[in-house]
C-alpha cells in the first residue's frame, strides 16, 4: 500500500489529493513508459492506454453513498441482476463499483460519506450521526483503487465509536492518547500498488502484477 496522511485536512482535501495522485501516476506513465504502454496494448489490453489518457484528463465524479445506492437500486429496478444484493448498510462489492465506474459513469468515481457500522471506529463521524467521512476511489477495469478518509480527531467521539464499536479499550489507550489532548484534523489514503498496476496494464489476473504472488499450491514463500 501507497499510504499518505495530510495534516490540517479534511475528506475533501483527501479527495482531492487523491484524484490528483491517480492523475499524475497515469500521465507519468504515458509521459514516461510508452513504449511499455504500446506492449501491453499490443500483447494484452488494447484499451489500457485510452483508458491512461481518460483517467489522467478527466475530472472524476463525485457522489455520495447513498446516492450511489440509490444509482444501483434503480439498476436493478431496471433489471440490471447483481450477485450481492444492493440496499443501504452494505460494503459495496466489486460489481457494485465497476457498474457505477464502467456503465453508469465511464469513468473514475469517488464515493464518499459511508455508513459508520462498517467502517472504522477512527473515521471522523459526520454530524448527520450515521455515516462517517469515508471516502473510495472507483476505477474501470479495477473497481476501488483507493479507501482514504478524514480521522476521528475528537477525544469524546472517538471514545464512544470503540464502544460502540464493542472493542476493548484498553488496547486503544495509545491511540487514545495522541488525542487525548488535543490535535489537528487530518486525513489520509491507502492506494494499492498491485491494483494501480493491474489497472494500467490491463492484465486479466491481479496475481500475474505481484511479484511473488501466493496462490493454491504456491504458498511456501
Amino acid at each position: 500500500m501507497v499510504e499518505p496522511e495530510i495534516a490540517f485536512a479534511e475528506l475533501k482535501d483527501d479527495m482531492n489529493c487523491a484524484e490528483a495522485y491517480v492523475k499524475f501516476m497515469c500521465q507519468w506513465l504515458l509521459d514516461n513508459c510508452l513504449e511499455d504502454m504500446e506492449f501491453m496494448a499490443d500483447k494484452f489490453d488494447k484499451g489500457c492506454i485510452d483508458r491512461l489518457k481518460l483517467v489522467a484528463s478527466t475530472p472524476f465524479i463525485r457522489v455520495t453513498y447513498t446516492e450511489a445506492v440509490e444509482i444501483l437500486e434503480d439498476a436493478v429496478k431496471n433489471g440490471k441482476k447483481f450477485e450481492n444484493e444492493v440496499k443501504w448498510g452494505i460494503d459495496l462489492a466489486s460489481e457494485h463499483e465497476r457498474y457505477l465506474t464502467e456503465v453508469k459513469f465511464q469513468k473514475p468515481v469517488i464515493v464518499y460519506n459511508y455508513p459508520k457500522d462498517i467502517k472504522a471506529f477512527y473515521m471522523r463521524l459526520n454530524d448527520d450521526l450515521k455515516t462517517v467521512a469515508a471516502m473510495d476511489v472507483l476505477v474501470p477495469k479495477v473497481g476501488e483503487l483507493i479507501g482514504g478518509s478524514q480521522m476521528e480527531e475528537r477525544y469524546d467521539v472517538i471514545q464512544t465509536r470503540i464502544k460502540e464499536m464493542g472493542l476493548p479499550v484498553e488496547p486503544y489507550e495509545w491511540y487514545l492518547d495522541l488525542r487525548r489532548y488535543g490535535t489537528v484534523k487530518h486525513a489520509g489514503f491507502g492506494l494499492g500498488f498491485e491494483r494501480m498496476i493491474f489497472f494500467a496494464t490491463g492484465l486479466e489476473n491481479i496475481r500475474d502484477v505481484i511479484p511473488f504472488p501466493r496462490y493454491p499450491g504456491r504458498a511456501d514463500l
